[in-house]
């Protein structure tokens, strides 16, 4: 069965769609070194497809959970929807292990709002692989059965999961959405009034990683616009007079006091 989106209407009232995997087909099994071939069309759900602008599709490996698999390969990292329903890309035989059922695809589309929607296909496999999974991915694919990939889309506003559209409603570190909110970039004093210098936020507190760290789902951070214009005036010194080009009007120049 192939993923389909998760339709939080009451989030996403104009910007939800979906989209459906055609290929690889669920259980397919694809030769390393040549090009895979990903279709997609619209599933009829939620808005048309024509409502997304641009995607970011990647081959994935690993267990149904987002702590279990890995994005392996940027199919197409700055894709249109206008261009096309198709894509494909040549996967190198080390980029992973021969473990059957073991690949999905990931697609990340981003509305004309800025909202996303996740959708993930059905499993397949590469023959010929030659690689290795980190050890949590080997995990991950032993414990799923069948061909189903992850079993749903994540669809989130630009300003729910703790983002702002002005970016100070909440902390830029306390900000969980796929997309991330800084606020307006601070204008220049006009007076240096400071005789000793100071942080401008206290420290942040620092954890070392002792294992491996889950991937980042934030995709991009948006910078509220400048709503301020700075003063400007015409400049009172006059222009630098012409200096002469050639040798005789240097020294000319040079001598003439």
């Amino acid at each position: 069965m192939l993923a389909k989106g998760l339709l939080l209407a009451t989030l996403l009232p104009a910007v939800l769609a979906d989209v459906q995997f055609t290929s690889p087909a669920a259980g397919a099994t694809i030769a390393a070194g040549k090009p895979i071939t990903v279709g997609w069309k619209d599933s009829g759900d939620g808005v048309a497809l024509t409502d997304l602008s641009t995607y970011t599709l990647f081959l994935c490996a690993g267990g149904n959970d987002a702590a279990s698999f890995i994005q392996l390969f940027p199919i197409n990292a700055q894709g249109k929807f206008s261009t096309g329903n198709q894509a494909s890309a040549t996967v190198a035989s080390t980029l992973g292990g021969p473990d059957k059922n073991a690949y999905f695809l990931k697609m990340q589309s981003v509305g004309a709002k800025g909202a996303q929607v996740i959708n993930y296909s059905d499993r397949f496999s590469f023959s010929g692989m030659t690689g290795t999974f980190p050890p949590e991915v080997a995990a991950g694919i032993k414990k799923v059965s069948g061909t189903e990939g992850p079993p749903s889309s994540e669809v989130e506003a630009p300003d729910a999961a703790g983002g702002a559209q002005d970016g100070e409603a909440v902390s830029y570190a306390a900000q969980t959405g796929l997309i991330k909110y800084a606020p307006m970039l601070t204008p220049p004093g006009t007076k240096i009034t400071k005789k000793t210098p100071s942080p401008r936020y206290p420290s942040s507190k620092v954890t070392i990683a002792k294992t491996f760290l889950p991937t980042p789902k934030q995709t991009t951070t948006m910078t509220a616009s400048n709503t301020y214009a700075p003063a400007q005036s015409r400049p009172f010194q006059a222009p630098a007079a012409s200096q002469p080009q050639d040798d005789m009007q240097k020294f000319l120049h040079r001598w003439r006091d």
